[in-house]
Parts: structure tokens; sequence; C-alpha cells
């Protein structure tokens, strides 16, 4: 098997019978005929679900990590008794811890800033 990374796409070719049946069972990717290859979008779930059976390329891989590195900043964020907003955000009153804490939770995910305290492992 074969793997490439578009943008946030994966694409697989030359997927033997076993791996398309199993792969195709998580309904986390669609085949398409004309090109014989399979889409999906590359998220933590299929990333992980793929490294289970095939030894994932290092771009593949370097995204899982990253990916990995967003969400243990999301949810570090989500638990911070203190937050501090990580962007000057354009409102007017200051933001409730509650508020500050979403609103740095939403612009980690989005990839707006780049987590801090190094790369995650996944």
């Amino acid at each position: 098997m074969k793997m490439a990374l578009k943008g946030n796409t994966l694409i697989l070719v030359e997927v033997d019978n076993v791996q398309f049946a199993i792969i195709k069972s998580w309904n986390k990717m669609k085949w398409d005929k004309k090109s014989q290859t399979l889409h999906g979008f590359a998220d933590i779930e299929l990333l992980d679900k793929l490294a289970s059976i095939v030894r994932l390329p290092s771009t593949v891989e370097q995204r899982r990590r990253k990916l990995y590195a967003i969400q243990e900043a999301v949810d570090r964020e989500r638990v911070n008794p203190d937050p501090v907003p990580l962007y000057k955000y354009p409102v007017k009153m200051p933001l409730y811890n509650h508020q500050a804490r979403g609103a740095n939770m939403a612009i980690l995910t989005f990839g707006w800033i780049t987590p801090k305290g190094g790369e995650a492992h996944g």
C-alpha cells in the first residue's frame, strides 16, 4: 500500500484485498473507482487505525504527531484553572475564565496558533 497526504486528505493506492476490507469497515474512507484509490480526511482516528496495520510514511506520521500535540494542548487548556488569552480577542469587556479557555481551545484546534510544550507522541 502506498500513501500520500494532500492537504488534510489521505490518499491510499495499491491496497490489497485484506487491507481494503479492513479499511472499508472503518467507514472513514471512500473508494474512487476512476482512480482506483481510497480518500479520507486525515484525522487522528484514521491515522491511528492505519498505524495499527501498516507503517506510516514520515509525512503522514508527522501529521499524526502534530494532531496529537494539538489535542494535548487543547486538553491542557480545558483543565487550566487560570487561563490567559493566547490572543488579543476583539472584545471590549474582559473575558471570563470559561470564555478565555474556550476561545484558546478554538484557536488551537483551528491551527491559528502553534501549541507550546513541544511535540507530542502518538
